[in-house]
């Protein structure tokens, strides 16, 4: 967690929708929305959330009652839980977490690349025409006595 992302500390309790250009750090208690599309949020140990969240990068240590969308992971640890669905193409649980939803670990759509040029096909090799017998050869000398 960056030093200068904003702190919402444990006796906080906030209604309503919440979001901000900054990474944030929740210790307290938030029932809403949180939308951080662009930034980092992490539910600490002590947090109460009952709220639909949207971020880049969720890191979950605390309690969740909701939807979580995260657009690049979600890294849900021991101490935290997540009663909701989840949709992140990357997806961390540890080891004694808890999580009753479903998971969608779908890619992100590709932004469209410069089309790939066709592969083209091998050139023909020019046909040789057979020359007529005892004739001159074009372009090239001539056979003494013709």
């Amino acid at each position: 967690m960056d030093k200068d992302a904003l702190h919402i500390g444990q006796s906080v309790v906030f209604k309503g929708e919440l979001g901000g250009g900054e990474d944030l750090l929740i210790e307290g208690t938030v029932e809403g929305k949180i939308e951080l599309r662009d930034h980092v949020l992490t539910i600490g140990p002590h947090a109460r959330i009952k709220a639909e969240i949207l971020a880049k990068v969720v890191v979950v240590r605390g309690h969740v009652v909701g939807n979580i969308t995260a657009s690049e992971k979600l890294d849900i640890r021991d101490s935290g839980s997540v009663d909701g669905n989840i949709a992140a193409p990357v997806v961390s649980i540890a080891e004694g977490a808890h999580l009753r939803g479903s998971v969608d670990m779908q890619k992100p759509p590709v932004a469209a690349s410069a089309p790939v040029p066709a592969v083209q096909a091998p050139k023909a090799e020019p046909k040789l025409e057979p020359r007529p017998a005892g004739g001159p050869v074009s372009g090239g000398p001539r056979p003494a006595g013709a």
